[in-house]
Formats: C-alpha cells, structure tokens, sequence
C-alpha cells in the first residue's frame, strides 16, 4: 500500500481514458493499492479535472477521439509539474520517445501487470519528490555552462537554452558526475526507472537531442561524450 504523511492523506492520481471499462479497472487497481483515483473520460475532462483536482500524478492514454494524448501532455505540462505516466497500446520506439519528449515521466504500455504500473507510479513520485529537495541547486560545469535546476533553465555564455523535462534530468546527471562514464543502463534507472534498463534507443535519442542543444558541433562533441561499449560522460572542457 502506497501511502503519504497521514496529516495529507493518500496520493491522488488523475485518469484520463476514453474508455469507461478501462477507467473502471484502473480505478480498482489503483484504489486497492491505496491511491484516492479520480477518473477522467476524455481528453476534455481531464484538463478540467487537472485544473480542479491538482492530482499528485496523472496517468494518460494516448488515443483519444476528441484531443490525443500528446496534446493533452503538453497542456498538461503547461500547468503542472507532477508525474505524468502515459498508459497507452501505442509503444514504438518514436511513440516513446515523443512522449518523453513533451514531458512524461513514464510510458507504459498495454498490456500490463498490476505490480509494473504500480512500481512505476511510485518510482516516479518518489523521482518528483527527490526533485523537489533538490530544486535550489544550481551546477556550474564549465566557465560558460551553469545548469540552474530551480527554473530548469540552462545557460550557454549569456544564451538560455530550452531543455524538456527528460533532457534537463539527463543532463544533470551527466554533469552531477561530470567525468564519469555512465552506462545507458545507469542512465535509464536514474532517470526512467530500473524498469527502462535495456533500452540503450532512449537513451541514444536524448544524448542527441542534447547535442543538438549544446554543442556548437553536434557531430564533434565537446561536452557529451560517447565510450563506445561504456556508456557517455560529461566533459568539463569549455567551448568558448
């Protein structure tokens, strides 16, 4: 059973699915577990119950008639920070990665067993709550880098440089051990969930998004480097 501080009760998850059985058997599953669910039909609904409820973590499927659930990550992401774990049938690799993209926590796919969406769930509200502790550091790389974690912003000589949720938490573990080389694998359960380990593609698809981000030449990297066989680090040397 998953429970809070008894002074703020239980975590509260939004559902957002078109299709009431679903709704249905979520919300069983989830209130057995010990979470207050609160079930959403419809992409519309769910805003409005996002901006009314202020769930603690959202889960979110993606084929939805009146607004997919791309779209609605994406507003949703306009007015919260909390988890959002995408519960969908749609698992290409390029599904997962867009998801990701657009600011999800998780991407699970149907089918599914209880014990994985529950771990899931709780992997990511655990990550949200370590964030919150460490939301007031700001990390100083190199002369012309400085990753500022309390407005998610990163700064290249005086330019800010728009990072997704899932890039910005990359690349704060790459410089948080600036130096190091770290496996996709470590990379994936720091930042997804040991559930993600064996998915080098994620990892290989965020590296790049970077790249093309912070290096003055993506193609020739001064900063995220690649260990072939190991893994990537951070190097300190500076571009300007």
């Amino acid at each position: 059973m998953v429970k809070r501080n008894p002074m703020r009760g239980r975590f509260r998850v939004l559902v957002i699915d078109d299709e009431p059985e679903t709704l249905k058997m979520l919300r069983i599953m989830l209130t057995a577990e010990g979470f207050d669910v609160i079930p959403a039909q419809g992409a519309i609904e769910g805003l409005r119950a996002a901006y009314q409820s202020h769930p603690d973590a959202i889960l979110l499927d993606v084929m939805m008639p009146d607004v997919d659930g791309f779209e609605v990550c994406q507003r949703l992401r306009e007015m919260t920070d909390v988890p959002i774990l995408f519960v969908t049938a749609r698992g290409t690799i390029e599904d997962i990665v867009r998801g990701f993209s657009l600011g999800a926590d998780d991407y699970v796919v149907k089918p599914f067993a209880t014990s994985e969406l529950v771990s899931r769930l709780v992997a990511s509200l655990r990550r949200a709550g370590e964030r919150d502790d460490e939301s007031v550091e700001v990390l100083f790389p190199s002369g012309s880098i400085v990753l500022d974690c309390g407005r998610h912003e990163l700064l290249i000589g005086s330019e800010t440089v728009y990072l997704t949720p899932k890039e910005f938490e990359v690349l704060r573990l790459l410089i948080r051990h600036a130096g190091k080389v770290l496996s996709a694998d470590a990379i994936l359960t720091q930042v997804w969930g040991p559930d993600r380990i064996g998915e080098p593609d994620l990892v290989k698809q965020y590296v790049y998004k970077l790249r093309q981000k912070i290096e003055a030449d993506p193609d020739t990297p001064v900063y995220i480097q690649t260990v072939r066989g190991g893994g990537y680090y951070f190097d300190t040397g500076d571009l300007l």
